[in-house]
């Protein structure tokens, strides 16, 4: 499912329909509509979370992802919060069992249960930064409990890297 979104976002290829007696333009960064008269902008294209899971690590996992945003995000808060879980994959990288990089010794090694703790550490974290009066960007608040900078799991020093990642990846999602 593609959705509008700012003009930064790197995922498409260009391609060109004929719709409705217009010639429809997907571009890398925009949506153009051209008729006989008129060249109409749209703005440009981004994936949704689900489908950049989807893309990343297929139809299952976007199940699994799917899942655990319902299951551990309220409702009201799905669309706001599910961006940031789907940019913590992305930016974790972590491979099979450790996707999200959780490292907690009671989580299953299984996509399902990374995804599941990553959601809840996100809406618990939320709720707190929000208790805590919303000072700053969310996702340094939630980088802080995360990834810390400094943690004795992080002896190579990438935590340092892992805002600027999510923030980044946090972008392409919303």
């Amino acid at each position: 499912m593609w959705r509008f979104c700012r003009p930064s976002c790197p995922h498409h290829k260009h391609q060109a329909y004929v719709l409705y007696g217009a010639v429809w333009l997907l571009h890398p960064y925009l949506l153009v509509m051209i008729t006989a008269t008129n060249i109409l902008f749209y703005g440009a294209l981004c994936w949704a979370p689900s489908e950049a899971i989807k893309a990343k690590d297929g139809k299952a996992c976007a199940l699994a992802f799917e899942d655990a945003i319902k299951v551990n995000i309220r409702p009201e808060l799905r669309t706001k919060l599910a961006p940031y879980v789907a940019a913590i994959r992305y930016a974790e990288n972590g491979g099979k069992g450790r996707e999200y990089g959780i490292l907690h010794k009671r989580v299953k090694p299984t996509y399902r249960s990374q995804a599941g703790w990553c959601a809840a550490t996100v809406q618990k974290n939320f709720d707190r930064w929000v208790k805590a009066g919303k000072r700053g960007e969310f996702v340094v608040f939630l980088g802080k409990r995360y990834c810390p900078v400094g943690a004795d799991n992080d002896p190579n020093g990438l935590n340092k890297h892992w805002i600027r990642n999510v923030r980044k990846f946090h972008a392409r999602f919303v």
